[in-house]
C-alpha cells in the first residue's frame, strides 16, 4: 500500500485509478472529434481543449469513488463494477451539464458528453476485463511473514481470506509463546537463520504477531530482519493499515501514545477545515431552506408534536450541545427522557420519518448546528450524554473520539452500517479512533465524496 496524506491507497486501487484518468481523457477526446466530424467542424490541437477534457475526467473518476467503484467487491466482480461505473458516469455527467450552464467555457458541449459518456463506459469496462485477475492476483499483493501462532496470528489468517486481502501470508513462524493454534507455523527452532529464512520466502514485510510479547520479543532477529530492507509491523499498526480502523483487541496505550497521529489539533489543518464548515453550511442553508420548511409543514400535518426537535449531545472535549433535526418519531417516542436505542423498523418511527430518514432530509437541519461551529460536517457522530457515560465504562478509549469535533458524516458512518448495540458502538469506535488519529482534509475530503455511496445504498438509516 502507498501512504497518501495519512490514509492508505492499495497499489492496484492506485494503478487503476491513474489508468481510468488517462482513459477519461481519450473518452473525451474521441467524443470531440467524433462529434467535431459529424457536424463538419475543424479539429483543432488538443491543447485548445485540454479544460473540458479534464473537467470531464474530474467529474467521472469523483463520481466512481463515490459510488464505491474502487471498492474491493468492485475490483472482484465485473457485474457489481458495471452497475457502479453507470451510476458514477451517469452522475458525473449530470453534474457536468449543471456546469455547462454556469461555466461553459471548461465543459464539453452536451453532444460531445453523450458520445465521451457511452465511450468512457466502454472503455472502462474493457481495462477491468483486462486487468481483473492481474489486480485481484498475487502480483500486487504483499507478501507477509507473520512472527507468532496464536490466536493473533490466526486474526491475520482469517483476515488474508477475506474478498480483496492485498496480502499473501508466505510463513507462519511459532515462537513457543502460547498455545499453537496456526498448525502449519513452522517452529523458530527449525530455522538456523531467521533473516534468511525471510529473504528466501521473497517477504516484503514482517509482522510481530505475539502472544506474549515480555522477554518474547526476538530483538537480534528483527533487526537483521530489518537491514535486509523488509518492513517490520506489529500487529496493531499492520490491522490499522488493511482495515482502515484502530483494532481495539490489539492495541495498547503505548501504541496510541508512541505512534504517528493525533495532529488533527493543527492549526492550518482546523483553520482550512472551519473555514469549508461556514462556506459549505451557508451554501447548503440557502439550496434546501424550501426543502426543509416544506418537510417541516409535511411533518406537522403527519403526526401529533413540534416539526423540530433539540436534542443535547456530547460534542468536542466532552462539552454538551443542541442537535435539531427534523422530527422523524411520536412525539412520546422516550418515556421520562430516557435514552433508548434506535431498532430496525422502529415502531417509534412515523410513516413520514421512514422516507425522511432515507432521504436523510432529517439531517439537513444540522447545517445550522454545523454553520455556529458546534459540529463539522465530518466527524464522529455525537451521541447523547446517557449512551456516553455507559459506553465509556464498557469500551476503553470511548472518550477519545471526542477530541475531535462530531460531524453530520464521518469514517465510520461510510464504513459501518447502523448500528444499535454496544457491539455496534465498538466497532464504529475502531473507525472513529482511526478518523481522529489519522485526520487530514484528504481523509476529510475523501468521506464527503464516499457520503454519496450512502445515501445512494443507504444501509439501514434509522
Amino acid at each position: 500500500m502507498i501512504r497518501l496524506f495519512k490514509h492508505y491507497v492499495p497499489h492496484a486501487v492506485l494503478l487503476l485509478g491513474l489508468l481510468d484518468f488517462l482513459l477519461l481523457i481519450g473518452a473525451a477526446e474521441a467524443g470531440w472529434i467524433l462529434r467535431a466530424h459529424q457536424i463538419g467542424m475543424d479539429v483543432e490541437p488538443i491543447a485548445t481543449r485540454i479544460g473540458p477534457l479534464l473537467s470531464f475526467a474530474f467529474a467521472i473518476q469523483t463520481g466512481m469513488i463515490a459510488v464505491g467503484v474502487y471498492s474491493p467487491e468492485a475490483l472482484q466482480s465485473i457485474r457489481f463494477a458495471f452497475a457502479r461505473l453507470l451510476v458514477a458516469i451517469s452522475l458525473g455527467v449530470i453534474f457536468l451539464s449543471v456546469m455547462y450552464f454556469l461555466l461553459p467555457g471548461i465543459t464539453l458541449w452536451r453532444s460531445n458528453s453523450l458520445y465521451a459518456m457511452g465511450l468512457a463506459m466502454g472503455l472502462l469496462l474493457l481495462a477491468r476485463m483486462l486487468l481483473g485477475s492481474l489486480l485481484g492476483g498475487e502480483a500486487f499483493k504483499r507478501r507477509l511473514v507473520v512472527l507468532g501462532a496464536g490466536r493473533r496470528a490466526n486474526r491475520i489468517r482469517d483476515l488474508e481470506q477475506k474478498r480483496g486481502a492485498g496480502f499473501l501470508v508466505v510463513g507462519y513462524i511459532a515462537m513457543n509463546d502460547g498455545d499453537q493454534v496456526v498448525e502449519e507455523a513452522i517452529n523458530r527452532t527449525a530455522i538456523y537463520n531467521m533473516s534468511d529464512y525471510v529473504v528466501r520466502l521473497n517477504a516484503s514485510e514482517v509482522v510481530l504477531a505475539l502472544e506474549e510479547r515480555r522477554n518474547a520479543i526476538p530483538m537480534s532477529d528483527l533487526l537483521r530482519i530489518k537491514t535486509t530492507g523488509v518492513h517490520v509491523n506489529d500487529l496493531s499498526t499492520f490491522l490499522e493499515r488493511e482495515t482502515g480502523r484502530v483494532d481495539l483487541d490489539s492495541v495498547n496505550p503505548s501504541w496510541l501514545i508512541f505512534s504517528d497521529g493525533f495532529s488533527a489539533g493543527r492549526r492550518l489543518s482546523s483553520i482550512a477545515k472551519r473555514i469549508f464548515d461556514i462556506i459549505a453550511s451557508s451554501i447548503l442553508l440557502l439550496l434546501t431552506g424550501p426543502i426543509i420548511l416544506f418537510a417541516a409543514l409535511l411533518v406537522k400535518l403527519d403526526s401529533r408534536g413540534p416539526a423540530f426537535y433539540r436534542q443535547q449531545r456530547v460534542g468536542l472535549y466532552g462539552q454538551e450541545f443542541w442537535i435539531v433535526k427534523l422530527r422523524t418519531m411520536r412525539q412520546d417516542a422516550e418515556v421520562k427522557g430516557q435514552a433508548v436505542w434506535a431498532e430496525k423498523d422502529d415502531p417509534r418511527i412515523t410513516r413520514l420519518g421512514y422516507w425522511l430518514r432515507k432521504l436523510r432530509i432529517d439531517e439537513l437541519p444540522q447545517s445550522w448546528t454545523v454553520l455556529k461551529g458546534e459540529m463539522s460536517f465530518v466527524g464522529p457522530r455525537p451521541e447523547r450524554r446517557q449512551f456516553v457515560e455507559d459506553l465509556e465504562q464498557h469500551l476503553r478509549y470511548y472518550a477519545e473520539r471526542h477530541m475531535v469535533k462530531p460531524g453530520i458524516t464521518g469514517w465510520a458512518q461510510i464504513n459501518y452500517p447502523y448500528g444499535a448495540s454496544i457491539e455496534d458502538a465498538r466497532h464504529k469506535l475502531e473507525y472513529d479512533l482511526y478518523y481522529a488519529k489519522n485526520y487530514t482534509p484528504f481523509l476529510d475530503l475523501l468521506i464527503l465524496i464516499q457520503t454519496v455511496r450512502v445515501i445512494l445504498w443507504p444501509d439501514g438509516a434509522r
